[in-house]
């Protein structure tokens, strides 16, 4: 793993720094994670400097998810490769990343003239974040999910999701959009139980998934869905979304990102 280790940057193409790390949950949702790339650069025909920006679209069903510092160096191992056009790179992205996580990967990768520059978006719904509760529990404490009698649809969000990598303890900010239908979950128990998350240690998917199933099998609803927006690292940010019924894939990116 290239993680937490010191690493040559290798600028002539180079697919096998990709590292798959198994997915560790059977938890029987739908999703996607979906990664925004920042820093993508290589050279046309005539050795001429392009850049662009990238969507990358994992399902979650994949037997692999990328370790994002290989999935960084295999990014800039492009920086000084001849590649015939922007099409040509997309499929040579695509044909990569899904051989490496073993699942089809769909890949969206644009010039600057082709970005839309008033692309952030807001999340919808109830913000959490002002309520005045106390916290002093930053290891995951499910206990804190709890039910009232009243019968919702609602979608809740918060920005002081924070957890750490599991490899380097670097943190990894997020905020996170909980869509339910269901008891109305306490939200104070809710906030209490999203900073509990503060010192955890896990990749940014396993952390969605964790607070999926725990919502899911302590507070019972009829449909939930869980997405999270992680700030980025690298030029690279991760968004996991996690379902417990189909849904279309959507692309948000929020100011912080």
């Amino acid at each position: 793993m290239h993680l937490g280790q010191k690493s040559e940057y290798q600028q002539t193409y180079a697919p096998e720094l990709l590292f798959p790390i198994p997915r560790k949950s059977t938890q029987d949702f739908f999703g996607f994670d979906l990664w925004h790339g920042y820093e993508i650069s290589w050279l046309n025909a005539e050795g001429k400097p392009n850049v662009g920006i990238a969507e990358f679209i994992f399902p979650c069903q994949s037997p692999f998810l990328i370790e994002s510092k290989s999935f960084k160096l295999y990014l800039n191992s492009f920086n000084q490769t001849k590649v015939a056009s922007i099409s040509a790179i997309s499929g040579m992205l695509q044909n990569d990343l899904s051989k490496a996580s073993g699942a089809s990967v769909q890949v969206k990768l644009k010039d600057l003239t082709q970005i839309n520059h008033e692309s952030f978006q807001v999340l919808s719904g109830v913000c959490l974040d002002e309520q005045n509760i106390l916290c002093d529990t930053y290891q995951v404490n499910p206990e804190y999910l709890t039910c009232e009698q009243e019968s919702v649809v609602e979608t809740v969000y918060s920005h002081l999701l924070k957890s750490n990598c599991p490899v380097t303890n670097q943190p990894d900010w997020a905020s996170i959009e909980i869509t339910y239908t269901g008891k109305k979950i306490n939200h104070a128990g809710l906030l209490r139980y999203i900073v509990s998350f503060r010192d955890h240690q896990d990749f940014h998917e396993h952390c969605v998934e964790s607070i999926f199933a725990d919502i899911w099998q302590r507070c019972k609803p009829q449909k939930l869905t869980v997405a999270a927006y992680y700030t980025r690292r690298g030029g690279l940010d991760i968004n996991p979304v996690r379902s417990s019924h189909e849904i279309e894939y959507y692309s948000k990116r929020l100011w912080r990102q």
